[in-house]
Formats: structure tokens, C-alpha cells, sequence
């Protein structure tokens, strides 16, 4: 058969012929019996060009469909990195601003087109940014200091305390002593509560200078209250010249800095230092530290640094927790992974130092119960072994429940104190997510819930509860930078700020 290409040109072809040629009379003129295909061919003839050019339309359409589409898709994308660029807080001189539309007319394909300088950073300068981790640990210097006088209150006070009760007389001497001791330890506690407080406050000490501080006063108030709680009440129940003989110094100044709470006078030690173990453990931490910045330059400080000058609504705060919800479960683990995994290994290599159950396999749990005794082993230990059978001592047996909301509460204050301590400001989160949600979760997911359900329920609670601590307090913190109290007032400083400050 007869291609149709082909058919088309050869009717238009006889239409021209028929055309050409001189009508006769009585003689159709084109068309009509003598024509094949009668009326039909002629329409078939008229259908040829009418075809091409329809195609040729169409073919036009597209094409400048296809322009429009790629115009409009070009503007939006400039349109997005023009508001990413204003969004980015530049440290150093400020690029000059370059409106969206020159932006998309430099994209389009031209054959004058020429390269334009402009001032502008590499695209991994940009990522691998250092400003963020040099402002946290400012002043560093400063908070090393403070320090040393809070470890030497720690490791003579006490101590010194246990030894003027040591041999106890009867009479007024004993009294004395006794009366001794406890102005020491009362002085004690004040070098170390008001001391860095003071310092924080007074210079203004960056986060994670303050976290250096806060967390080792913490840390000494603890290993004191453990070291009198395990040594004293023997001591000073001992009776006329038999009196309990005090620790080595020796024993004491190795539980100043072993990766434990508890007291003992002894503990197993591994024969020798692997000092590779320490190097590596050490280079990880500093790695899990330069990755907690990157995430919060990244993921967090674009998102929040402008977020209190723009209207309240509950959509964008519900948002803002789901984007802090990877963020903050990122935090959690990396914090998790450099003190209790990298750092606490560390310091127990280097003193040889044998239990190194500092976690259990938290990950796996299936009830809130069993993962706050696996998180943190070593502070569960000294909750459980000073908070909550203390407790239960005091309260004759009973009352398991009254010991165990009691170290829900003293948990939480402390967690509340420390992030007040870092961040500079009051704004209870911690503690409520502590009493509201911890305490009923630690009760009804209890050990008795297994299974991978329980599991998967507990890590979208802490997906959802480290997002919404992310949000609240970044929130917090920029606002207060955005809308500073003209006059300081005690209400100024409890009355978290984001709830009024929309610039």
C-alpha cells in the first residue's frame, strides 16, 4: 500500500493539474464523476495542508507551554534561595543584595551572557562553619578556673570534715568537733552553689562554658554527698576511743575522678592503661561535639533564629516541633554516645577503672520504667541508692510509691536547674515533661508491657518529646535576644519571653 505521506502529496498534486487545466463547457470543473473518489477526494485533498498546519500550531503550543512552565518553575526556585540567602546570618560582611529577578534573567541561556562577581562564600565554608562552636565555649578559660577552687573545696572539706569526726570524745570536744565539721561542709556548699552561679552570671558565660561548670558542680555535690553518706553515720556513731578509722586520702582522690558515684573504698581495676582506647574515645567525643554544633547551625538556626518576629499561630508552632523532632532525637544520641559511652571510657581506661556498665541497652526497651534505669546507669545508682531506699528507710518500708515520685522530683528539679544554669533563662519544659509526662509514663508503661509495639510507642515519645524541648527553648532563646527587657524584674525573668515577643 501506498504510504499516506505519499497519497496526500499525489492528490495535491492532480488538484494543482486539474486546476491548471482550462475548463470546458458543459465539463466539471474539478470534482464530479470524473474525478476518483468524488466528493470525498476533494475533501481529502483540502485535509493535506489543513493537517500540517494544525500539527505545525500544535507543536508551537507545546513549545511555549513548556517555556512558561520552565519561566515559573525558575522564579520559584530563585525566589526560595533569595529568602534562604536574607534567612542565613552572615558573620562577616554582608553580600549585597542582588534582587530575584536578576537572579533568574543570569539563568537564562543567552549568547551575550558573562560571568558576574559577586561577594560570596565556597559552598562547604558555608557548611562547615566553626562560629557557632567558638561562641559556645568562650571564655572557656575562665570557666577552668572557677573550677579549681570547686574541686579543692571538694577534695579537703570533706574529707577533713570525716576526720575531725574520726575520734570522737565525750564531753564538749566531740560537740565541737562535730560542730566543726559541719561549718566546714556548710562552707562547702556554698563554694560550690553559689561560686559558678556567680561567675555564669557575673561574665555572662556562653553555653557550653556554663555546661562545663554546671555539670561539675553537680557532678562534686554528688560524689561529697556519697563519700559523708557511706563513711559518716559510722563514724559518728562510733562510741569513746573506738572510732572508725577514716579512708586513705588516696582511695577518696580516686573517687574525686573514677566514673562512678558510689563511694567504695575500693574497686576492680584492670591491669594495665590501652592508651590507643583513650586517644580514640577522646577523638570521638570531639567528633560527636563538632557534629551536635553542625546539626544545630543547620537544622535549628535557620529555623528559629527569626521565628519570633513573625505572628504567632499554632500551625507554625505544631511545625516547628515536627522539623525539631530529628534534630533533637540527634542531640539525645549524641550526647548519649560522648559522655556515658566515649568520655566516662575514657577516664575508666585511664584509672583502670573495671566496671564499665555506665548504659544498658536502653534502645530496646518497652517501658519508660526500664529505659530510666538503663539510660544512665551511674546517676540511677546514686537516685537508687540514696534517694529512693533512703526514702523508703524513712518511711519505715512503706510507701514505694511516695520514694519513687520522690526521685521523679528530685530528677526533674535537677534537670531544670541545669538547663536554667546553660541557657540563662527560666522556662520550666523539662520540668513539666518530667512530672507531667514522666512520671504517669514511668507507672503505666511499666515492665509488665513487652513486645515491639511498646517499643516503637516509646521511641515516638521521644521523638516527640526532644522536638518539643528543641522548638520551646530555641524559641526562648531567640526571643529574649530579639525583645530584651527594658527594666529587670523578677516577673521579666520567670515569664518566658517568645509568648509576647512577635517583632
Amino acid at each position: 500500500m501506498e504510504p499516506r505521506a505519499a497519497q496526500v502529496q499525489r492528490r495535491e498534486r492532480l488538484g494543482r493539474q486539474q486546476e491548471d487545466r482550462p475548463s470546458r463547457e458543459g465539463e466539471p470543473h474539478s470534482g464530479g464523476a470524473e474525478c476518483p473518489g468524488g466528493v470525498g477526494g476533494n475533501a481529502e485533498v483540502h485535509r493535506g495542508p489543513d493537517l500540517v498546519q494544525w500539527t505545525q500550531h500544535m507543536q508551537a503550543v507545546k513549545t511555549q507551554l513548556l517555556e512558561q512552565a520552565q519561566g515559573q518553575l525558575m522564579e520559584l526556585l530563585d525566589q526560595a534561595m533569595w529568602e534562604a540567602v536574607q534567612a542565613y546570618p552572615l558573620q562577616d560582611r554582608p553580600v549585597p543584595s542582588v534582587p530575584p529577578d536578576s537572579l533568574r534573567k543570569t539563568r537564562e541561556p543567552s549568547l551575550g551572557k558573562r560571568k558576574v562577581f559577586i561577594i560570596r562564600k565556597s559552598l562547604l565554608e558555608l557548611m562547615m562553619e566553626f562560629d557557632l562552636l567558638t561562641f559556645s565555649f568562650g571564655q572557656l578559660p575562665l570557666a577552668l578556673v572557677t573550677w579549681v577552687p570547686m574541686f579543692l573545696s571538694t577534695l579537703l572539706v570533706p574529707y577533713q570534715a570525716l576526720r575531725l569526726w574520726e575520734r570522737p570524745q565525750s564531753g564538749g570536744a566531740w560537740t565541737l568537733r562535730v560542730g566543726l565539721g559541719c561549718l566546714l561542709l556548710a562552707a562547702h556548699t556554698v563554694v560550690l552553689g553559689i561560686l559558678p552561679v556567680h561567675v555564669a552570671v557575673e561574665y555572662q558565660l556562653p553555653p557550653a562554658s556554663r555546661c562545663v561548670l554546671v555539670f561539675e558542680q553537680v557532678r562534686l555535690l554528688m560524689k561529697s554527698y556519697s563519700f559523708l553518706r557511706e563513711t559518716g553515720p559510722g563514724t559518728l556513731w562510733a562510741r569513746g576511743g573506738e572510732g572508725i578509722r577514716a579512708p586513705s586520702f588516696s582511695s577518696y582522690l580516686y573517687f574525686l575522678f573514677c566514673p562512678t558515684l558510689i563511694y567504695r573504698e575500693t574497686y576492680p581495676r584492670t591491669p594495665n592503661v590501652r592508651w590507643n582506647y583513650v586517644a580514640k574515645n577522646f577523638a570521638q567525643a570531639l567528633g560527636c561535639v563538632l557534629y551536635a554544633c553542625f546539626i544545630l547551625g543547620r537544622l535549628c538556626v535557620p529555623v528559629f533564629a527569626n521565628m519570633s518576629q513573625e505572628p504567632f499561630s499554632t500551625r507554625a508552632l505544631v511545625l516547628s516541633i515536627m522539623h525539631a523532632t530529628l534534630p533533637g532525637i540527634f542531640m539525645l544520641l549524641l550526647i548519649f554516645f560522648a559522655f556515658l559511652h566515649c568520655w566516662l571510657n575514657a577516664f575508666a581506661e585511664m584509672l583502670r577503672f573495671g566496671d564499665r556498665m555506665f548504659y544498658r541497652d536502653w534502645w530496646n526497651s518497652t517501658s519508660f520504667s526500664n529505659y530510666y534505669r538503663t539510660w544512665n546507669v551511674v546517676v540511677h545508682d546514686w537516685l537508687y541508692s540514696y534517694v529512693y531506699q533512703d526514702g523508703l528507710w524513712l518511711l519505715g518500708g512503706r510507701a514505694r510509691g511516695a520514694a519513687m515520685l520522690g526521685v521523679f522530683l528530685v530528677s526533674a528539679v535537677v534537670h531544670e536547674y541545669i538547663f536554667c544554669f546553660v541557657l540563662g533563662f527560666f522556662y520550666p519544659v523539662m520540668l513539666l515533661l518530667f512530672l507531667v509526662f514522666g512520671g504517669p509514663l514511668n507507672f503505666t508503661m511499666h515492665d509488665r508491657r513487652t513486645g515491639p509495639a511498646w517499643n516503637v510507642l516509646m521511641w515516638t515519645l521521644l521523638f516527640l518529646g526532644q522536638g518539643i524541648q528543641v522548638s520551646l527553648y530555641c524559641q526562648e532563646w531567640y526571643a529574649r535576644r530579639h525583645c530584651p527587657l527594658p527594666q529587670t524584674t523578677f516577673w521579666g525573668l520567670v515569664t518566658p519571653r517568645s509568648w509576647s515577643c512577635h517583632t
